[in-house]
């Protein structure tokens, strides 16, 4: 709720209505009654300044009323102009430009026919008198309605201020959330997949230590040794970003790394068959290591999840475009056989989004289950 209690300017104003009418007073040596009249009309017209915020116009117009009774009572003359510059300075600073230089004229045309009617000069009436206090009126109109603007303008400045800080704050809360995203799904690619290979050829190794076959048992523990190594670095790097440490980072997983992959897999018992086609050697780093984090995520619901024998990796890049397919022969259905719905294909849904690709994971017509992306190469960075 705008305020509506006098302001300093609006006080200062009704002091100076009152030391004008004072001044004619004392000036024109004033009889008691014409003193204590004026006084009164001085006071009003103070009063009337004090409650211009809350009703402009009809202060405006009882003050122009009051003016007119001032004179019709041929009270000490203090001019037209001099008692209505105050209310037309607050009218035109409150927005109200045009009842103020209709209240003006309208004083004005008043004053100069009761002049002439009295038999006053026409020249005097008519040129310096009419010229001064118009020019007074007009003066005080524009300078209420400059003041006006400049607020207005400084007004519309602080909103667009806080408008940009605003956005700004929700520009970095959107950053911040999708580093948070990121980092949650780098995490999670790389713990999933290493905790899969780790549970599986831990299995291996004490299956072969109750076998008695040391040769097994050991290939089983170089595995882990390899695939728990390999994310170690991976965290490090990632931890590294985080604390924003000097130094060189880890390069980020990409198809040159999709056979070390493919080959921690099949030493867990599942055979895998990788398949390359086109130019995949020349693809943006950031597409690389898109496709790597996606087929890392799908092997792994695989072994966690699928009881499958057999998987296919598939890619296929051309100069435009960038297909990537993980199809096993296991229980299929994500429903049906609890394969991995929640952060998994999520995470892998929100890297194909960034890239502007389109995703699909569902049950193959063979039982099995099949994860889809494609990728557009067009104006990604190299």
């Amino acid at each position: 709720m705008p305020a509506t209690s006098p302001t300093r300017t609006e006080a200062l104003l009704a002091v100076a209505i009152l030391s004008l009418v004072t001044a004619a007073v004392v000036t024109e040596d004033a009889s008691a009654a014409q003193a204590a009249l004026a006084g009164g009309f001085g006071a009003g017209w103070a009063t009337l300044l004090l409650v211009a915020r809350r009703w402009t116009v009809p202060a405006l117009l009882a003050t122009a009323a009051g003016i007119l009774g001032y004179y019709a009572l041929e009270l000490p003359p203090v001019g037209v102009a001099a008692p209505a510059a105050a209310i037309l300075y607050l009218a035109a600073q409150r927005g109200r430009v045009q009842p103020a230089a209709a209240v003006g004229g309208g004083l004005l045309a008043v004053s100069v026919a009761a002049r002439l009617i009295e038999g006053d000069d026409i020249s005097v009436v008519i040129g310096a008198g009419l010229g001064s206090e118009a020019a007074l009126m007009l003066a005080v109109i524009a300078l209420g309605d400059a003041v006006r603007n400049r607020r207005s303008l400084r007004a519309a400045l602080a909103r667009q201020a806080a408008s940009a800080a605003e956005e700004r704050r929700r520009e970095a809360a959107r950053q911040v959330e999708a580093e948070r995203l990121r980092i949650a799904r780098e995490v999670h690619d790389t713990l999933g997949h290493t905790m899969s290979v780790v549970t599986l050829q831990s299995a291996v190794a004490r299956e072969a230590l109750a076998d008695a076959e040391p040769g097994q048992a050991e290939a089983a523990l170089a595995a882990i040794h390899a695939v728990s190594g390999s994310a170690m670095a991976e965290l490090r790097a990632t931890l590294g970003t985080l604390r924003r440490e000097p130094g060189p980072r880890e390069p980020a997983p990409g198809l040159t790394q999709l056979g070390p992959l493919v080959e921690g897999v099949r030493s867990g018992g599942l055979a895998v068959e990788l398949r390359l086609d086109g130019p995949v050697d020349a693809l943006p780093t950031v597409v690389g290591s898109t496709v790597y984090r996606i087929v890392q995520e799908a092997l792994t619901n695989v072994l966690r999840h699928a009881h499958a024998t057999r998987a296919t990796v598939t890619i296929r890049a051309t100069p435009a475009r960038l297909s990537a397919e993980v199809v096993d022969d296991g229980r299929g259905s994500p429903g049906a056989a609890g394969v991995e719905t929640g952060q998994g294909l999520r995470g892998m849904s929100e890297r194909v989004a960034l890239l502007g690709g389109t995703f699909a994971a569902g049950e193959t017509a063979e039982g099995g289950f099949r994860v889809s992306v494609h990728l557009p190469l067009a104006g990604v960075p190299a």
